[in-house]
């Protein structure tokens, strides 16, 4: 592998870039573990691939914002190092796939050049922070959240509280009551509020998620100040690094932990968090993200489509008026969530001339165009239909959503991607009224996670297996009954049946026409799903679901022509903890450089958090070398009283539990963070020693 080196404006960036390059070598050169580098790795964007040799890279774009600049340079980085494939994602960012590893840090600095990171996109970190695509023009949000999601977005990245978590963070902005960011099952989801008083606020949505267990979030504040979200959040992410779990990463969400200690604890030990805050109060910078230039006008045309009904069609269902007088907003229907590069910018140009240069990617894998002019909807029509980007039913229970399952994913157990694109033309072909319905959502993973989203749909299903005949048959769990309520209530989807994959579309239609025939007018989805339960849709299912009648043609996976195998790798979900004493006290070291930098620069809070993870780092290291090994930062800290202080074999001034939880006791001063990283220092460098002469002895 060739050096790689780069110059930016910004030495962050630079030096964020040249580090992974670094890290490569090593690891390349056997001189980190390769779980460590694991972890690493995620943590800057790359990830695993199904495919051995290759990786995914996941582009962080907030919200899901990104420009016809930023769009083309991501074609173009995908053309030149990757498979010249755009992948839409649940999260509003993109990924490229089939990238070489050791290219990885030249593929970051060119996407830097426009202002796009992989920092975070994956990892125990917060992950990408995402909002309503219409945010910002909707006519009925209170207010627009896009700069509360950039400034919750640009405050954590790199911050050292949550660099190293147990697991991923996942933190949404809805525009509205309607929740379109899907605030219930999100670690942290926040829905705009105005008070009596006419401050601006948020309803705060906590501790959901989705995956094999899924929660509803909780509430904890029906108003918290704009003020606060930024101060609130980063009590809840340092209380979550200490006390939340690292070694079984099936247990390791923010869910779970309120499921331990229970909402009113966790809520106890985040207000006891907030001496140690960086910032007591935020003030969010409102113009940090200015609407769009408006495209320039049109000349009005007398033409006429060329099919006047499918023009209809789409205005119905992928068009709105914004709350801006005179303009649009024009959703594009994007199948499985794929782009391929040529028509990536085959489309900038086509939109180019109609639209603003800001361009929204969906929860649901679409696109979102702003500032369309009445004018200029036929002609902007007209060229997204000649690409086939004008297909009508957008968000509708035409568009499927899906993860890219077994394509491409080491946990996809079935191939999502291909069944999403038939039942797709089940709807179309057999159901065509059923692309004006927007309330029923159609959603599929590869296996049971939930990238797609099938946990909160109303007609979900996720990647399995069933075993028949002594051969392994690919299958599909059938969920029935989830979706979103409104203003932070959901439901999570019911586990009814399980079929295989090939008889997806027989359950479909067997849904679907039992609901046409017997639900009453205006009933809502919810409202006959809850009316008959969930016994009623299994009995009504088993037929569909008997193996006694299996074909040939049921054990090859859709998308493929080989009989059906189970090849699950190593997920990669989150990064992996590495249980080695010596590498945690070189982790140790080298936080400490981090320490003394943040503290040269003023960051008095970063200095003390990077001084606290040395101080658990240390002190797991020397729990390992006598075989104990908690699952948490706070228990390492009682472990480390009850095995090394309260034993007299290693003498403090107090416990370590209070000598370490000092962080939370005292303001981010100058003078605390020099006491602070002193100590920590001191601390390292005895039981390094201590350490040092164990081994040698």
């Amino acid at each position: 592998m060739q050096s790689f080196r780069t110059e930016f404006e910004n030495p962050i960036v630079e030096k964020d870039i040249i580090d992974l390059e670094q890290k490569i070598r090593a690891f390349r050169e056997g001189k980190i573990h390769d779980e460590k580098f694991r972890s690493l790795r995620l943590a800057r964007g790359v990830y695993g691939q199904r495919q051995p040799g290759v990786q995914m890279i996941r582009i962080k774009l907030p919200f899901g914002k990104v420009t016809f600049k930023q769009l083309l340079r991501i074609a173009d980085v995908s053309d030149e190092y990757g498979s010249g494939n755009l992948h839409l994602t649940t999260r509003q960012d993109i990924q490229i796939h089939y990238v070489s590893l050791d290219r990885t840090p030249q593929l970051w600095a060119e996407l830097e050049r426009d202002d796009i990171t992989l920092r975070e996109a994956c990892g125990n970190t917060v992950r990408n922070v995402t909002s309503s695509p219409d945010s910002g023009i909707n006519p009925d949000e209170p207010f627009d959240v896009s700069p509360y999601a950039q400034a919750v977005f640009k405050y954590f990245l790199r911050n050292p509280i949550c660099q190293e978590m147990g697991r991923k963070i996942k933190i949404s902005f809805s525009s509205t009551e309607k929740d379109t960011a899907f605030s219930y099952i999100h670690d942290l989801g926040f829905i705009p509020k105005i008070n009596e008083a006419g401050e601006r606020g948020f309803k705060v949505m906590f501790a959901g998620g989705l995956g094999a267990q899924p929660f509803l979030a909780s509430v904890t504040h029906e108003f918290l100040h704009e003020d606060l979200i930024i101060p609130y959040t980063e009590s809840v992410l340092r209380v979550f690094d200490r006390y939340g779990e690292r070694t079984n990463r099936n247990k390791a969400r923010m869910k779970y932990l309120v499921q331990k200690l229970g909402l009113e604890e966790v809520n106890r030990l985040v207000a006891e968090e907030v001496i140690a805050n960086k910032s007591k109060v935020f003030k969010i910078d409102t113009g940090t993200v200015p609407l769009p230039a408006f495209p320039a006008p049109v000349a009005v045309t007398v033409a006429k489509p060329a099919d006047e009904n499918h023009y209809q069609q789409w205005l119905d269902t992928n068009v709105f008026e914004q709350k801006q007088s005179g303009f649009y907003g024009v959703y594009i229907k994007v199948p499985k969530g794929d782009i391929k590069t040529e028509h990536a910018r085959v489309l900038v140009e086509a939109i180019r001339p109609y639209v603003a240069d800001e361009i929204r990617i969906t929860q649901n894998q679409g696109l979102l165009l702003k500032f369309v002019r009445k004018e200029a909807l036929l002609p902007l029509y007209t060229n997204l239909n000649a690409l086939n980007y004008a297909v009508p039913g957008f968000d509708s229970i035409a568009d499927v959503t899906t993860c890219p399952g077994t394509d491409t994913c080491n946990l996809g157990i079935s191939n999502s991607m291909s069944l999403a694109v038939v039942l797709e033309n089940v709807i179309y072909d057999e159901y065509p009224d059923l692309v004006y319905d927007k309330d029923i959502k159609i959603k599929i993973s590869g296996c049971m996670n939930s990238c797609g989203q099938h946990g909160l749909a109303h007609i979900g299903f996720h990647g399995s297996s069933v075993k028949a005949n002594g051969k392994v048959v690919p299958a599909v769990q059938v969920m029935l009954g989830g979706g979103t309520v409104g203003n932070g209530e959901g439901r999570v989807a019911e586990r009814v049946i399980k079929t295989p994959t090939k008889r997806a579309p027989a359950v479909l239609r067997a849904v679907l026409d039992d609901f046409n025939a017997n639900s009453a007018e205006q009933e809502s989805f919810h409202h006959y799903y809850d009316e008959r339960g969930k016994d009623y849709f299994y009995q009504m299912l088993k037929p569909i679901a008997d193996l006694t009648t299996l074909q040939d043609h049921e054990y090859v996976d859709w998308g493929h022509e080989e009989t059906f195998e189970t090849a699950i790798g190593v997920g990669e979900c989150a990064g992996v903890v590495i249980d080695l004493v010596a590498t945690l006290l070189l982790e140790g070291e080298e936080k400490l450089q981090w320490a003394a930098e943040a503290f040269e620069r003023g960051a008095w809070s970063d200095a003390i958090y990077h001084s606290y993870s040395v101080l658990v780092n240390t002190a797991k290291a020397l729990l390992l070398d006598k075989g104990v090994n908690s699952s948490t930062q706070i228990g390492i800290i009682r472990e480390f009283d009850a095995h090394f202080v309260e034993t007299g074999e290693v003498v403090l001034p107090e416990t370590f539990n209070e000598f370490v939880l000092k962080i939370n006791k005292n303001e981010p001063t100058q003078d605390f963070a020099i006491t602070y990283l002193n100590q920590a220092t001191d601390f390292y460098k005895a039981m390094a020693a201590k350490r040092g002469a164990e081994v040698n002895s």
